[in-house]
């Protein structure tokens, strides 16, 4: 990762701020984007204040960092949100803010970043989604849904970005123990057994730095306490 440019939404907490201080420590120059704008104190990063339900935020955002830095290499499409509980039940507020931030935020990250990626000369577009990408769960139908559109987004992406080399690659962990959808539906009693924010943030370290000739194109995990589905 050393002195390479990582644009990650979703950056000021969870995942994306692990995320942000695994490459941190790898020397990644970093732009961090999320709606407080934080730069989390790192050493060459750039927070910027984005709201990716906005498309023309994230294209200004993502101009932001590459005006900074000169380029951009990598790209973690992290932001979202999850609301838990039967579909019928669901607040109509959260039924459109996960389909606004999980997956057209994600399609408004690809739009802003790979043709800098493509400008590049190549880099990798990683997609954090979810198992619920993979698997249905009772309780989790928008979320679900959301996420398996993130899942076929990039799978589709792949082919078009290959030619380019940009890799597309989306990983999608198990229960990781955050504040993510705390209050909408997890508990914090749910959470215990489940991966640390750092340990989810290592798979995405190691889908980036595998050889260039060849690509991740879904990397599933989930902690030792959550079983097998299927």
């Amino acid at each position: 990762m050393r002195e390479r440019v990582a644009l990650i939404t979703g950056a000021s907490r969870g995942v994306g701020a692990a995320v942000a201080r695994a490459f941190s420590e790898r020397g990644a120059k970093l732009g961090l984007l999320s709606r407080s704008g934080d730069d989390l104190g790192l050493p060459d990063a750039l927070g910027v204040e984005c709201d990716v339900r906005d498309r023309d935020a994230v294209f200004a955002a993502t101009a932001r960092v590459v005006e900074r830095f000169g380029r951009l290499d990598c790209v973690v499409a992290n932001a979202g949100m999850g609301a838990y509980g039967p579909f019928l039940e669901l607040a109509p507020e959260h039924v459109e803010e996960m389909i606004d931030l999980n997956l057209k935020g994600t399609l408004y990250t690809a739009a802003a970043t790979l043709p800098h990626l493509i400008e590049a000369g190549g880099g990798d577009f990683v997609s954090l989604s979810s198992v619920a990408g993979l698997r249905a769960f009772p309780g989790e139908t928008v979320y679900n849904a959301s996420k398996f559109g993130q899942v076929g987004f990039v799978r589709s992406l792949d082919h078009e970005m290959r030619e380019h080399n940009v890799r597309c690659t989306t990983v999608a962990p198990g229960g990781i123990a955050t504040d993510f959808a705390m209050g909408t539906g997890r508990t914090p009693e749910a959470v215990e057994g489940m991966m640390t924010a750092d340990e989810a943030a290592e798979a995405v370290v190691f889908c980036v730095t595998r050889p260039r000739s060849y690509r991740m194109l879904t990397m599933s995990y989930r902690p030792m306490s959550e079983p097998s589905w299927g």
